[in-house]
């Protein structure tokens, strides 16, 4: 290996969001230079199950059929820190289960390049803070609370930020019936039409509805809990979809902020939805945004101040709405943090950089580094 750096891309995983994870991996590991990094690809099926991915898998969207991770070599992640790797998993006999095999590789950082549940949400976090191995991005309590709407709002709230209106849905699918009177008329007239439909713990806009009618929204809450029994019913923000990523700093001081970027729906979209974002050409990006310097200082103001709140780590993306008030003046609401990004070739995050000077291999490089860097995990 000499003096590379031997880097575990994690990817696929069993969320909603497996396809997504995978594109975002195969972009991350073309960025590695093969002259400081040597990749090992390990890819979760969507049952669960870790593989030595074959390097020809395909990580890409193509003739729009997604991509899956289906077969490769068993592994575990060795639960001993001093183990520091992966190790092949054998058949222990004819008749019974697996064993560990010889171990396969010592890992020195792994990045996981998991969206949703099982890998953004706090889970492989945990699991990789027990193996003591370093990893790229926000450690677990950060990753949890950031991947819950829910706790999300109530921690940016706590921070001052500004919040939309909205209403929490607990066990939606089975104790809290998905009918109307659920939201009492006083609810149903605050929050007004339209709303959208959330499940709490997801991403990529997946089990998401657009409610314009409250006929629709017994049908809408049962779609968000097939995803997640906790739902989040959020009010309409009018107004422009902005994001800015955030970097943890190269040494001592604030977090970095990029130049922002704005989603534009072409003429016929009803809303940024799943299709919208990976599979149409449907939306228009400007990267930049087109802002008024006031407007993009505040934007990266409130980005910094949402990554400290929520105690992320490494990287994080935060989605705006900015909003026109009935004077004319304009207000940030903040939507979401994203403690891990998607890192397609489409994703905002990676775009946002290279506009603000940072190309993506050197984006990766700075993760990696950042990951690897003295003090860089969170206090027990």
């Amino acid at each position: 290996m000499g003096d590379k750096v031997r880097v575990a891309v994690v990817f696929g995983g069993r969320s909603a969001e497996h396809a997504i994870s995978c594109v975002s991996a195969g972009s991350v590991i073309a960025a590695l230079d093969p002259a400081r990094y040597e990749v090992v690809p390990v890819g979760i099926t969507p049952d669960g199950g870790w593989v030595l991915a074959d390097p020809d898998q395909r990580l890409a969207i193509t003739d729009g059929v997604l991509p899956e991770v289906t077969g490769g070599t068993a592994v575990s992640l060795v639960g001993d820190p001093a183990g520091r790797g992966l190790a092949v998993l054998q058949p222990a006999s004819l008749n019974s289960g697996v064993a560990i095999g010889p171990a396969l590789t010592e890992v020195d950082v792994v990045f996981p390049v998991l969206h949703g549940a099982y890998g953004e949400d706090g889970t492989i976090q945990g699991l990789l803070e027990m193996a003591g191995l370093p990893y790229v991005g926000s450690g677990v309590f950060a990753s949890a609370a950031s991947m819950d709407k829910e706790f999300t709002k109530k921690l940016l709230a706590a921070a001052g930020l500004p919040q939309g209106d909205h209403v929490v849905l607990r066990d939606a699918d089975g104790a809290v019936c998905p009918d109307p009177a659920v939201l009492d008329e006083a609810t149903r007239d605050r929050l007004g039409l339209p709303v959208f439909v959330k499940p709490s713990r997801a991403g990529s806009s997946i089990g998401i509805t657009k409610v314009t009618d409250w006929a629709q929204f017994p049908e809408a809450v049962a779609t968000a809990a097939a995803v997640d029994p906790k739902v989040i019913v959020e009010a309409s923000v009018p107004g422009r979809e902005i994001e800015c990523g955030v970097l943890a700093p190269r040494g001592a001081g604030l977090p970095e902020a990029s130049l922002p970027a704005e989603i534009r729906l072409r003429p016929g979209v009803d809303w940024y939805d799943f299709s919208a974002k990976y599979l149409d050409d449907s939306v228009d990006f400007d990267v930049p945004a087109d802002l008024t310097p006031e407007q993009t200082a505040a934007v990266q103001a409130a980005s910094r101040r949402a990554y400290l709140a929520m105690d992320c780590r490494g990287l994080a993306r935060v989605d705006f709405f900015l909003a026109t008030a009935p004077d004319g003046s304009d207000h940030l609401v903040i939507n979401e943090v994203n403690t891990m990004p998607g890192f397609t070739p489409i994703s905002m995050f990676p775009r946002m950089w290279a506009a603000s000077g940072v190309t993506y291999p050197e984006l990766v490089d700075r993760l990696i580094a950042s990951a690897l860097a003295p003090g860089s995990r969170p206090a027990r």
